[in-house]
């Protein structure tokens, strides 16, 4: 019997975390049945022509899209499908079709739209294109009913041991190794979240959901892969991969017994940090753990209660201690320009920035502005007070929520905390001959938050342009 090919796109971006979503779609169709081809615009050279030569033949074309920059490139590709191929159903799923399923279906090259955990919906919409038809009723989608977008009921969350492992074969895994400049597998032990950050879109995608596989799956499966691909680390692609101690646990065990093949880094917060006893951290690092992320978001406790983070600075200081004493490297990112923020806020969250990085020379500290992400109540409120978002794909596409900050930071606040993101880059870490008349003088501007006239900033960005991130 003769395959029919299912065609999957992932959008450039800057990054190089390896396309899981679009492997889990993937994993769970029947490979008698289907092809499944999944090309990246982050490593093909020429997508859209890619794109199109396999799209001649396929049943479906679909695409993972997050909201900002990899839109445009999801655009232009799908717009080339479908002007070449009109007949071709074109299916959006991720993150951006999650927060707006009908709206993005006002693209008219865009059939139909996946949302939140999409690997069943996926597939009885591509075994129902097999069949020649679609059911009037797909639940976790949205479908143009007479020409009008309507959202179909939701989809309860399935539990991820019930989906088949996934089949890194069907992406170039060592391309990816190239690209990160290091043998780094990544892997998604779980998917959701149960807490309510108010920043944060994933509560209202998951509605405060958790699913996660099972320990000895886990150690199987990436027992397996080792066996494959020779990784040298693993990077936990989780929202909370420490939501569970017993579980976590279980898992370092089972990598232990393995030997240790690989380290490995994963997401925490800080109140589990807080609660993982000694016993549980020096296991962890038995078993390869190398590197924690810890959201702080603020170096203020009243911000953090606005923001529902429920976590207390008290609960940050005791993880990074912790990850000092079992020789642990940790991120820890924060987030600043907040609606009505004010500067005590901003000033506390860089005394704790100042205060973690010289707890460690393994710890970094990115700082981020706040910016209206869709989905989450502080945008909610901010667009009842006037507010405007993008009203287009387009627009979204424009919306940079990395780089850029909110209309909330004045220019002499931005100014301050890119000053201060600068000399807090140089003033800690590893210390190099080549650095250090630097590092003394970023040390003292931190030390007296002294950051006007900047001569030092402005001769090392001449010389040499740095990343924006940290």
């Amino acid at each position: 019997m003769n395959r029919q090919k299912v065609l999957l796109y992932n959008p450039k971006a800057v990054f190089h975390t390896m396309p899981l979503a679009l492997v889990a779609l993937g994993s769970c169709l029947d490979p008698e049945r289907f092809e499944v081809r999944i090309i990246d615009g982050r490593i093909d050279p020429d997508p859209v022509a890619t794109v199109l030569r396999e799209a001649q033949d396929a049943l479906c074309f679909g695409v993972s899209v997050l909201t900002g920059a990899p839109i445009r490139d999801a655009l232009l590709v799908t717009r080339a499908v479908k002007a070449r191929y009109p007949d071709l159903p074109t299916i959006w799923g991720g993150w951006h079709p999650s927060l707006f399923p009908t709206d993005t279906l006002a693209e008219p090259s865009i059939d139909i739209t996946v949302q939140a955990q999409g690997e069943v919906t996926f597939t009885e919409i591509v075994d129902a294109l097999a069949e020649g038809a679609l059911p009037q009723v797909i639940r976790g989608a949205t479908t143009r009913v007479d020409g009008t977008p309507v959202q179909h009921p939701p989809r309860p969350m399935k539990p991820m041991n019930d989906f088949p492992a996934h089949n890194y074969d069907l992406i170039p895994v060592e391309r990816f190794f190239q690209l990160k400049e290091e043998r780094q597998l990544d892997y998604i032990s779980s998917t959701g979240c149960y807490f309510r950050c108010a920043f944060c879109a994933d509560p209202f995608v998951y509605n405060r959901r958790w699913v996660g596989l099972a320990p000895e799956r886990i150690a199987e499966e990436t027992e397996r892969l080792w066996q494959r691909y020779h990784f040298t680390d693993l990077s936990f692609q989780d929202e909370t991969f420490f939501t569970y101690p017993k579980r976590v646990v279980e898992i370092a065990e089972l990598f232990e017994r393995n030997g240790s093949r690989f380290s490995w880094a994963a997401t925490m917060r800080a109140d589990q940090g807080n609660r993982l006893t000694d016993d549980v951290f020096e296991l962890c690092v038995r078993s390869g753990l190398r590197r924690v992320m810890i959201g702080v978001e603020s170096g203020s406790q009243e911000m953090l209660d606005w923001m529902t983070k429920d976590v207390t600075i008290e609960e940050i200081i005791h993880s990074a201690e912790k990850c000092v004493q079992h020789g642990i490297g940790a991120i820890f990112p924060f987030i600043v320009g907040f609606p009505e923020e004010t500067d005590a806020s901003v000033r506390a969250s860089m005394a704790m920035i100042k205060r973690l990085r010289s707890m460690s020379p393994q710890f970094e500290t990115p700082v981020f502005y706040f910016k209206p992400y869709p989905g989450s109540r502080i945008t909610e409120a901010v667009v009842r007070n006037g507010y405007k978002l993008p009203d287009s794909l387009e627009g979204w596409a424009e919306f940079d929520f990395i780089g850029s900050s909110g209309p909330w930071v004045t220019n002499d606040k931005h100014e301050l905390i890119e000053r201060f993101k600068f000399y807090n880059r140089f003033a800690w870490g590893p210390e190099r001959l080549v650095r250090r008349p630097l590092q003394v003088l970023a040390r003292w501007r931190c030390a007296h938050d002294y950051y006007q006239l900047p001569l030092e900033k402005a001769l090392v960005e001449r010389l040499k342009p740095l990343p924006q991130l940290s």
